[in-house]
């Protein structure tokens, strides 16, 4: 049983995480008359090809290369046979990588509030943000089940 839900949120995080950053995240309204929606690749492109490179790199490696990272290791870590293959990188590289799991969701939220309170225009979630806060969800989960399957075990 335990292996079928380990499975599910496997592919359903992996599912998730690719809807969301090519979905619109949110929807800004102005004026009534002009809206803009944005995916979290086009919110990179759009920095890269406008002459923020740095900037672009740093929400890439933190919105898609970091949570990406972590799904791999995580996925990694739960076909790992017992022993010295768990018992290596990927014990230490994954409770890094979890600190940063959520920051990017938490960032989308700070700019929708602050548009909505700064009166300039309207911001509206889109379903990409919720396939991604989704994604991370799934994520988490599936390194709680992996680390309480493997304390039963001790």
């Amino acid at each position: 049983m335990l292996v079928w839900l380990k499975a599910l949120l496997l592919v359903g995080a992996s599912f998730a995480f690719a809807l969301g950053i090519t979905l619109p995240l949110m929807r800004f309204e102005s004026f009534y008359l002009f809206s803009t929606d944005a995916s979290l690749v086009e919110v990179i492109l759009s920095l890269w090809s406008g002459g923020d490179g740095l900037l672009a790199l740093l929400v890439g490696l933190v919105s898609i290369a970091f949570p990406l990272v972590k799904l791999l290791l995580v996925a990694a870590e739960q076909v790992a046979k017992e022993g010295a293959a768990r018992a290596g990188m990927l014990d230490r590289l994954v409770p890094v990588l979890s600190k940063w799991s959520m920051m990017d969701v938490l960032l989308v939220a700070i700019v929708i509030f602050a548009t909505k309170t700064s009166g300039l225009a309207q911001a509206f979630t889109q379903p990409g943000l919720w396939f991604y806060a989704g994604s991370s969800l799934a994520v988490v989960a599936l390194s709680a089940l992996g680390r309480k399957a493997e304390a039963q075990e001790s």
